[in-house]
């Protein structure tokens, strides 16, 4: 890793000490706030949806009632499924280390992480290996500067000086400031420079700064294909974070991140509702004693047939994409939109429990010698797969050790359609079981960037996931939620200050 100048190693040295969740209000005193909300709605219980709760519950105190509305499982894309007699990660499955609210979740909740298995990677063309890590450093550092000279180092530069303004979102939501699109939160981290970023390819941002065209096929586009299955086509800005995706100290949570998602609802003391959201429509009641009041009344349908009931607040937290989800709104004006546009990106996760078949990677290594764990491939016609890994499980016994690929063990393929039988016969030697899970992932990144969805969609009715279409993270859905939970808190008690303000360190070193 690079080294840090000292002003950004204070800065994330005081973040990561924990002070960047303590006393939020401290830069002004609270004026005369309005009475709370009686009532909020939150549609999703992914990782989006419980944080939204969870930091709703922190800002609008213990008064108001929450209901977190889920026809399927608590997660979304956090999920697990069992081979044998272990869990498995499907989906979202590795935190970084600078992603402060993940932390401090499981600090909260007091679920441990999950004990570090040592991996290995190689990188796959469709035909034969062309990269396989060594287990010592020295020797992977000499064979890629060798290759690509210092291209791998100033990319890791490179990302290192986006996560630092990426880190600003962490001190402007300890204050209390929130933003009404994800266009002036970004520009509030980043200035210009991450609209920009939006707004060209990764490959083009990559080649201006100099990086050659070989390493970009040869390691770039792998990284962008495993985690988020495109090519280095897609924009900048979820680029850089798919690069992020390469540091030291990945990590996730012991039995399963999904674990997150049911601690963040115990803890927010929300009522889950496991019904689906057919539409949502505006209600005006007038008042004897003042102006009329409007409510949302969220229509719904579980296992006992159809309701209703009436909100102050209401948080969508799932995709309004076609696919994902087909909320009717009716009553607005102007007009809110059932599917936004853009398109959702299928990803397949295929779990096989069986023996890997090394002449598949084109290889004639001893499959007892082969300690691989990660195998990305590169963006050419002959691969068929984004990725194909040896997955441990999601909580890790006592005297754990990967096998290597002469046993049977666990893999998981992600592949942007179904594996056929031959496919999976070329791949697997023997098969004791296969589990198919079909995620409508991510967004399809492909600039220039269209205006992302608003967070406001009408009044006091925001949507969550319009983060999603700068980048597809748990983080970044928890940065959603808390600006989300900010935002309404503002807009509630009339508190404009707060809101898309870039004025922080301005106010800052007037308090000092």
């Amino acid at each position: 890793m690079p080294t840090m100048n000292p002003r950004t190693l204070s800065l994330r040295a005081l973040l990561l000490l924990g002070l960047w969740h303590t006393g939020r209000r401290s830069l002004a005193s609270a004026p005369d706030l309005q009475d709370p909300p009686k009532k909020i709605a939150v549609v999703g219980a992914g990782i989006g949806g419980t944080a939204a709760a969870f930091y709703l519950r922190q800002e609008f105190g213990a008064g108001v009632k929450i209901d977190v509305f889920e026809p399927e499982s608590v997660g979304g894309r956090l999920a697990t499924v069992k081979v044998g007699d272990h869990e498995y990660e499907t989906g979202g499955a590795m935190i970084h280390p600078l992603n402060l609210h993940m932390k401090h979740f499981i600090e909260k909740l007091g679920i441990p992480p999950r004990k570090d298995v040592h991996s290995k990677m190689a990188i796959f063309d469709g035909k034969e290996l062309t990269f396989e890590e060594s287990d010592w450093f020295i020797i992977n550092f000499l064979r890629l500067l060798w290759r690509y000279g210092f291209n791998f180092l100033r990319m890791q530069m490179w990302v290192e000086s986006i996560l630092d303004k990426f880190m600003r979102i962490y001190q402007y939501q300890q204050y209390g400031y929130s933003f009404s699109s994800v266009e002036r939160l970004l520009h509030a981290m980043g200035g210009d420079s991450f609209p920009t970023l939006m707004n060209q390819t990764l490959e083009e941002t990559m080649i201006g700064e100099g990086f050659s065209q070989v390493f970009l096929n040869d390691i770039v586009a792998p990284i962008t294909r495993v985690n988020y299955g495109q090519s280095v086509r897609i924009n900048g800005f979820v680029g850089a974070v798919s690069l992020a995706g390469t540091d030291s100290g990945l990590w996730a949570v012991d039995g399963g991140n999904k674990k997150v998602c049911s601690g963040l609802l115990y803890h927010s003391k929300s009522e889950l509702i496991p019904a689906k959201v057919t539409s949502i429509s505006v209600k005006v009641r007038p008042s004897k004693t003042g102006p009329a009041s409007s409510f949302y009344e969220v229509n719904y349908v579980d296992g006992s047939g159809s309701a209703h009931a009436l909100y102050d607040i209401v948080v969508i937290a799932t995709p309004l994409h076609q696919g994902k989800s087909d909320i009717a709104f009716s009553g607005f004006s102007p007009p809110i939109p059932s599917h936004y546009p853009g398109r959702f990106q299928q990803t397949v996760s295929t779990l096989v429990h069986g023996m890997l078949n090394m002449s598949y990677l084109g290889t004639t290594e001893p499959a007892s010698k082969f300690t691989v764990s990660d195998i990305l491939t590169t963006d050419s016609k002959g691969s068929v797969i984004h990725t194909l890994s040896s997955v441990d499980p999601v909580h890790i016994p006592p005297d754990y050790k990967r096998p290597p690929a002469s046993q049977t063990k666990v893999w998981k393929v992600f592949s942007p359609q179904p594996l056929s039988q031959e496919q999976l016969k070329d791949m697997f030697l023997s098969r004791d079981s296969v589990s198919e899970t079909r995620w409508l992932a991510y967004p399809s990144y492909s600039p220039p960037h269209r205006k992302t969805p608003p967070f406001i969609l009408h009044n006091r009715l925001y949507y969550l996931n319009a983060v999603e279409w700068a980048a597809s993270a748990m983080e970044m859905s928890a940065i959603s939620a808390r600006n989300v939970a900010l935002l309404a808190h503002h807009r509630w008690h009339k508190q404009v200050g707060k809101i898309d303000q870039e004025d922080l360190h301005t106010r800052l070193r007037g308090e000092l």
